[in-house]
């Protein structure tokens, strides 16, 4: 190409081509004249005027398809350099924002309610809730076919009290054997499928365990009465003094059921220690030996999936080796007279002896090498009720260090003597104020030893009891059947011919079975008869007729466990008491950065009205009935200065407020929060630090 001052002069082959070398295309030429007579010569050249500043654009724009080189060029111009680096930057920028927008929020975020904390627990008395085989007795398949019950009531643990192979003296806490199921529930494989089922659902079971003694027909009693090697020493066993012909103990120590607490082992020669029935031995856990057996016993269930377990009697574990006599309630008595009753005695060396709690943290070592795999944290409750001394209950949950139990199990609300909104608060306040910081509380109202709600305190009483227990702070937990508000059967229709030991015939009016519909037996047996009577009000109070009443206890305990579960003040927010009195028990669940507050009113007296503008002057003047144990009431708007309650009306009231009772200068040290949480209205997410 030769360049000239105004032109581009292109070459051009006499063969009728020309040559673009890929910069130009389809440009018009001006064919210019060639000599044709030097066909020899080197191709003549023309000349084509290009505008230079059209050749320098078409140059400089990038076209697609344009090969490296050429791509090359335009990446190292300032323009496009300049873009790239902004671009990378503000993608780095982006990922360290967001990383550390995660790492706040996780460090803020408050730790995630467990499964045992989100949901209330069903408790379940495995022989009295379904019959599969039409042998008149519950068993594991019953349990599994009435699963969908437990979904519907929007509960999500199960806990069944004791299944271990026994001779069923006191109703089977005596095990015979540890590995195996009682023949009456079933077959391991049964179990095995009802776990199966239970997590196919998304729920979680607890089982019963109690270490403290075994039945008399355990392999380890037969082989420690023979004294069999390291069997000798698995239970206390102590020389009795022969006088007049009988058999002196060693001490004055006396069974929880009456009476020495020691027997005479004809094979043995000696007195075994018995806390409870004579054919309860006391396992010796002072040996080395037993403890190990009982953790290889907690690895075998959890292996076999159970989520947790409720250890029972674990104060009874250990017991004072200088064998004193335990000193009396009444000083004043002769010496002479003889005890007979547990009550008329003062239990310092039988019961919570030094020593206690190690053992019940080596039980928690055990079962967290178990809950080490996400979601799959393993429950330990204790289940002792230490009635008067509410700092010994207080010790199973361990320290700020050291873990014991998730929680002990609380029976404030069953020990009432009395009825009353004073009484009530008195239960409350009790656990709150004397619960180590950072624990989570409980509360049950029923239980397989106590006789039922309507039969303790009254029928009017079943909902709202329901109410305080759905609504308090922690983890509630229903024994079977007070959600439709079941009664005790008749004394008169027990019998020692249900049971094979005598002492427990007084807690079986409480284990009828549970009634399902309206049907022969209440549903709860195809058979001709159940191991108990049912109750002869089955027909009324059944969970078909109630699931179609929208009035019915079971309806109205729904309702309070979907409150419960869907509303963040009911589940993690402060409880704060605001006013009691003989009739009426008032609290409200906040939460701080939520304006919408829950304050329950609810009579456990007479008819009543309560002034409670009076009491907290900063409340707003009205309020809406989110629930009411008087269905009808619900909706309605009252008056905070006129509320007015029913004997056993129980209301949720709903309401919004910027100045909650927890931050009133009034009603501090009247406020309880466990695992606190703030809401962000504006994040619509929790944080710790409020």
């Amino acid at each position: 190409v030769e360049v000239e001052a105004r032109s581009l002069p292109m070459e051009l082959s006499e063969k009728g081509g020309v040559q673009n070398n890929g910069f130009v295309q389809n440009e018009d030429f001006e064919d210019k004249e060639t000599d044709t007579s030097s066909q020899e010569e080197m191709p003549k050249r023309c000349s084509v005027d290009v505008d230079p500043v059209a050749v320098e654009e078409t140059v400089l724009k990038p076209y697609a398809g344009m090969p490296k080189e050429v791509l090359l060029q335009f990446s190292s111009q300032a323009r496009y350099r300049v873009t790239r680096e902004i671009l990378f930057w503000l993608v780095i920028a982006g990922s360290v924002v967001l990383v550390c927008a995660t790492i706040a929020i996780i460090a803020l975020s408050p730790r995630c309610l467990d499964w045992w904390q989100a949901s209330p627990i069903y408790q379940i008395y495995p022989r009295s809730f379904k019959d599969s085989n039409m042998d008149g007795n519950g068993d594991l398949k019953g349990i599994q076919e009435k699963l969908d019950h437990i979904t519907y009531l929007n509960i999500k643990t199960i806990w069944i009290t004791s299944f271990f192979k026994s001779p069923l003296k006191d109703l089977g806490y005596g095990a015979e054997d540890f590995y195996d199921i009682d023949p009456i529930f079933g077959s391991m494989t049964d179990f095995e499928n009802l776990i199966a089922a239970i997590h196919d659902k998304g729920l979680k079971v607890i089982m019963d365990l109690i270490p403290n003694h075994t039945s008399d027909k355990h392999q380890w009693f037969q082989l420690s009465r023979n004294r069999t090697g390291k069997y000798t020493d698995y239970y206390i066993w102590q020389d009795c003094r022969q006088a007049a012909g009988s058999v002196v103990p060693p001490n004055n120590w006396v069974s929880v059921f009456g009476n020495s607490s020691w027997q005479f082992d004809d094979l043995r020669k000696q007195c075994y220690f018995h806390q409870f029935g004579k054919e309860q031995p006391d396992l010796n856990f002072r040996n080395p030996a037993v403890q190990q057996e009982i953790r290889d016993i907690i690895k075998f269930w959890l292996g076999k999936g159970v989520d947790g377990f409720s250890f029972g009697t674990i104060k009874f574990l250990l017991e004072a080796t200088h064998l004193r006599d335990e000193p009396p309630v009444n000083k004043s008595q002769n010496v002479m007279f003889i005890i007979t009753a547990y009550s008329q005695l003062y239990h310092d060396y039988t019961t919570t002896q030094v020593g206690l709690h190690d053992i019940i943290r080596s039980f928690r070592h055990t079962m967290n090498e178990f809950s080490r795999e996400p979601g799959r944290y393993r429950f330990m409750g204790s289940d002792d009720d230490e009635k008067e001394d509410i700092e010994a209950t207080m010790m199973y949950y361990g320290t700020t260090f050291i873990q014991e139990a998730d929680f002990p199990f609380n029976f404030n609300l069953i020990n009432m003597k009395d009825l009353s909104g004073n009484s009530i608060f008195e239960a409350v306040n009790s656990w709150m104020k004397n619960m180590p910081a950072g624990k989570w509380p409980n509360w049950a109202v029923g239980s397989p030893n106590t006789a039922r709600i309507s039969t303790r305190i009254g029928k009017e009483y079943i909902n709202v009891m329901n109410m305080l227990l759905l609504t308090l702070p922690g983890t509630p937990v229903t024994y079977y059947g007070e959600e439709i508000g079941m009664e005790n059967i008749a004394s008169e229709n027990v019998s020692e011919e249900h049971v094979n030991s005598g002492p427990v015939v007084a807690t079986l009016p409480e284990k009828s079975p549970m009634q399902w519909d309206g049907e022969v037996n209440a549903g709860f047996t195809e058979g001709n008869s159940s191991w108990l009577p049912v109750n002869a009000n089955y027909q009324s109070v059944n969970v078909e007729i109630q699931s179609t009443w929208s009035n019915s206890t079971l309806s109205l305990y729904r309702a309070l466990t979907l409150l419960r579960n869907n509303e963040l003040p009911m589940n993690r927010g402060w409880m704060c008491h605001v006013w009691n009195d003989s009739n009426v028990f008032v609290y409200v669940r906040e939460l701080d950065g939520l304006d919408r507050v829950f304050m329950m009113v609810l009579n456990f007296g007479q008819k009543s009205t309560t002034d409670l503008q009076a009491v907290a002057p900063h409340l707003p003047s009205e309020a809406v009935i989110r629930l009411s144990t008087h269905f009808s009431n619900a909706g309605k708007v009252v008056n905070t200065k006129l509320i007015k309650t029913e004997m056993g009306e129980g209301l949720v009231l709903e309401y919004k407020t910027a100045k909650p009772v927890h931050t009133m200068e009034a009603f501090q040290g009247k406020c309880f929060v466990a695992e606190k949480a703030c809401y962000s209205k504006a994040l619509n997410l929790l944080y710790m630090n409020c």
